[in-house]
């Protein structure tokens, strides 16, 4: 079995907290599994309801509106929730699942047709981008103007807050809903009412503005780190043919391991102790996924992946009410993409790697790749997949 580094891994053992600078703020970094969820679990004492600053960093600067559900606390959260369920549970649906796996399935079997490929921009991004048109319910072609922002489009602006690609093309879509509404995602939302009245035009985009940027790195980084893990492992991808009813198990073992985001910030309302570490009233914790994801206490050989691994007791997609409303998309989408590989590929080579590098200065985590060139090998007798 592969092993994969753990930057957390001395530090947690040492004590539940990390003390770590981010934008000039010292935030606690809780580490473990147990503590970790606990927190998720406190509302009233982590709170959720802080536009902007849920992530870590904060995103005051990349953003003019506050993200829907996930900046809200109960009992607004829920009925914000409730409210896009439905359009997060469609790949449940056979047909839906149908075509996510066809569109994926096709990726695949060009990739491998294809003498090279950049992973990244020309499998993961489409990969993310198609899929997602399944989910909001809109046509395939909307994936094109997606796949065109590449993978740097939400961390790359400039000259402070500024209306966003992602906003105005969202904002579009609103303005062309209302006159010809449907069934997609953007005429749900016109046509929502919350607590008895319509949605304003910002809450609108607040939850358009999370379905795109929430689901769309962790699925291309998480893709991207799955074939290299297989080129570097053939072993693994050999032995997931043979053991085709590991896929799900697979999958869920690539989310722990390969968790894209280090960790979520939650804001306390009133002074707090977290663990020893002293957070001022209105000051931000981070909740540290990545680092819970090896809890020594929970996972046997946390910085192994293992294919069969159960139980896996993850948080790769959160924990409490703020549990991730993409999850199962996300799941159908990696377990599409391992069913494909199995099928069509014997063997993949790297041919040149970029490593994306989250890096700070209390630690460092690589957490996909910025481009990823690799030779796939045709199986002799591929499989349906």
């Amino acid at each position: 079995m592969s092993s994969v580094p753990d930057p957390f891994e001395k530090v947690r053992r040492d004590g539940p907290v990390m003390p770590a600078e981010f934008q000039g703020e010292t935030l606690p970094m809780i580490l473990r599994l147990k503590d970790v969820r606990a927190a998720a679990r406190d509302w009233q004492t982590y709170s959720s309801a802080a536009a902007c600053r849920v992530p870590i960093p904060s995103e005051e600067d990349l953003r003019t509106v506050r993200q829907f559900p996930i900046e809200a606390d109960p009992p607004e959260h829920g009925d914000y929730r409730k409210l896009v369920e439905p359009f997060f549970l469609r790949p449940k649906q056979p047909e839906v699942k149908a075509q996510i796996e066809a569109v994926i399935d096709r990726l695949v079997a060009a990739s491998v047709e294809a003498e090279e490929i950049e992973v990244v921009e020309q499998l993961a991004v489409p990969l993310q981008s198609r899929a997602l048109t399944f989910l909001l319910n809109v046509d395939e072609s909307e994936a094109e103007t997606w796949i065109a922002w590449g993978i740097h489009v939400f961390h790359e602006q400039e000259g402070g807050v500024t209306e966003s690609p992602l906003e105005a093309y969202t904002a579009r879509k609103f303005h062309e809903a209302e006159s010809t509404p449907g069934g997609d995602f953007f005429s749900a939302l016109n046509q929502a009412e919350f607590q008895g009245r319509k949605l304003t035009f910002e809450e609108k985009q607040g939850y358009a503005n999370l379905a795109f940027a929430g689901g769309r790195d962790t699925i291309i980084h998480t893709a991207s780190r799955i074939i290299a893990h297989f080129a570097e492992h053939p072993e693994a991808l050999a032995w997931l043919r043979e053991h085709p009813e590991a896929i799900k198990s697979a999958s869920e073992e690539f989310f722990r391991v390969f968790i894209p985001l280090t960790h979520i910030g939650r804001v306390c309302p009133h002074a707090t102790d977290v663990h020893g570490h002293e957070v001022p009233e209105d000051g931000r914790v981070s909740l540290c996924w990545a680092s819970a994801n090896r809890d020594e206490e929970f996972f046997e050989n946390p910085h192994e992946i293992q294919l069969d691994r159960r139980p896996n007791p993850h948080v790769a997609f959160g924990f409490g009410i703020h549990n991730c409303l993409g999850a199962h998309h996300a799941r159908v989408v990696t377990q599409a993409l391992l069913k494909s590989l199995v099928a069509h590929v014997d063997r993949i080579d790297v041919l040149a790697a970029e490593e994306l590098i989250e890096r700070r200065a209390d630690y460092e985590r690589v957490v996909g790749y910025s481009s990823l060139n690799v030779r796939m090998t045709a199986r002799s007798n591929p499989t349906v997949a």
